[in-house]
């Protein structure tokens, strides 16, 4: 039966409309015979509607596809760390003291033997000549003990003293002479004091906050024995964990770098989402894996002119742990996750649809990895997934983002 078109429907329902208004004008009593066919004439609109949409249905969908890229990929591995100087020195005071100056600007760089704070001299200096009072003292005891010994040793051969006289006289020569010693190093003690009392950089760095206001009682066994701390951040190291797998691959890596006499290419990504200018180096690995964490702590040495970076700053490190040979690339959002198991939607050389279980590998860029259900050359969709089933006729066209045009790994440059 061949369907009306609106026009043709449109006739039949006002000559039936007339029909029926002069069949009610001699039965007037009875229900309107035209309200009837109401259900017939939508049915006849339905039916004129839905044929060519049913038609346009039976079209084959449009896919977006491309083709999986075979080539050689850089496999990377990201790790958080945290910064730390390469020395970070705690300023101590040596000496109980008041402090009366500090000679630094709190977050500036230090030199080594630069003076940082000042420590009330005046009562190791009177030590210090009191001490100094003592060692002459006893250089002079012991001047008149070797005098002494002198004279008995002269008039020993003539009998005028005993042997017994010249033995003493050798002990208290002898007496006298420690006793000099003791006070020498009294005066060195004293001197050394005094000279703890000018407190100075040990390295070259970075100073931080003064933890001591002037006038406070510094020393050993204050409250306020830690001044500050200095440290050196050029270059600065980086600390981060590694688990054992982890570990594993990166030492690979770093022998058949090695082997090649290059450094393993090695990026610092800061807080911020930036990628530091500056690439770094492996410094070393500590000796055991922590039984606690199963991870084994490794530092990483990055250039810092200008002291830009400082410790205890956020760091992601990123490497070059292997390269996948011939591995096999496609776009992420080709791949449909379905529970644990994953999918790809393939299109053969006739334009139909299969649907294949893959084992995605790494990721790379904003390609994935396929370690297994795909071959080279296969065109799979990339979009238009949710229009396709398994078996069905599809007509694709070409992926508007090439696989070519996918980012490449970021390049470190080399450290200094």
């Amino acid at each position: 039966m061949t369907p009306y078109n609106h026009f043709e429907l449109l006739q039949v329902f006002m000559k039936s409309t007339q029909n029926m208004s002069i069949s009610n004008k001699c039965h007037s009593g009875r229900f309107p015979d035209s309200i009837l066919l109401f259900p017939v004439i939508a049915a006849l609109f339905i039916n004129g509607c839905e044929k060519p949409n049913e038609q346009a249905a039976a079209s084959p969908p449009i896919v977006e596809v491309t083709e999986v890229m075979q080539k050689d990929v850089p496999i990377q591995q990201e790790w958080v760390g945290t910064l730390d100087g390469m020395v970070n020195a705690q300023i101590n005071a040596q000496v109980n003291g008041y402090l009366i100056k500090r000679n630094y600007k709190e977050g500036d760089l230090v030199n080594k033997g630069q003076l940082l704070y000042e420590i009330d001299p005046r009562t190791f200096q009177a030590n210090l000549d009191q001490e100094k009072s003592n060692l002459a003292r006893q250089q002079a005891v012991l001047k008149t003990a070797q005098l002494d010994l002198a004279r008995i040793k002269r008039l020993l051969p003539e009998k005028a003293v005993s042997v017994r006289d010249r033995d003493n006289a050798v002990g208290r020569e002898a007496s006298a002479q420690a006793e000099v010693l003791a006070a020498k190093a009294a005066v060195e003690k004293a001197q050394l004091d005094l000279g703890f009392t000018r407190i100075t950089s040990p390295i070259s760095g970075v100073a931080g906050i003064s933890k001591a206001q002037l006038g406070d009682l510094v020393g050993p066994g204050s409250a306020n024995n830690v001044l500050t701390s200095v440290s050196q951040v050029e270059p600065i190291r980086a600390y981060l964990g590694l688990s054992e797998q982890q570990y594993l691959q990166f030492a690979r890596e770093k022998i058949n770098h090695d082997q090649r006499q290059e450094p393993i290419p090695l990026e610092l990504i800061l807080a911020d989402g930036t990628t530091y200018p500056y690439g770094g180096k492996f410094y070393f690995a500590d000796r055991q894996v922590d039984v606690n964490t199963g991870t084994i702590q490794v530092a990483v040495l990055f250039p810092n002119p200008g002291n830009l970076l400082r410790p205890g700053q956020f760091a992601k490190i990123r490497a070059v742990i292997k390269t996948e040979t011939g591995a096999l690339l496609v776009p992420q959002q080709a791949v449909t996750q379905l529970q644990s198991k994953f999918q790809i939607a393939v299109v053969d050389s006739g334009n139909t649809v299969g649907i294949r279980l893959v084992k995605p590998g790494e990721r790379f860029g904003s390609l994935w990895i396929i370690d297994e259900g795909l071959k080279p050359g296969d065109r799979i969709i990339v979009e238009g997934l949710q229009k396709v089933r398994n078996g069905m006729k599809v007509s694709p066209k070409p992926f508007t983002q090439s696989l070519e045009t996918a980012p490449a790994p970021p390049s470190t440059s080399p450290a200094r």
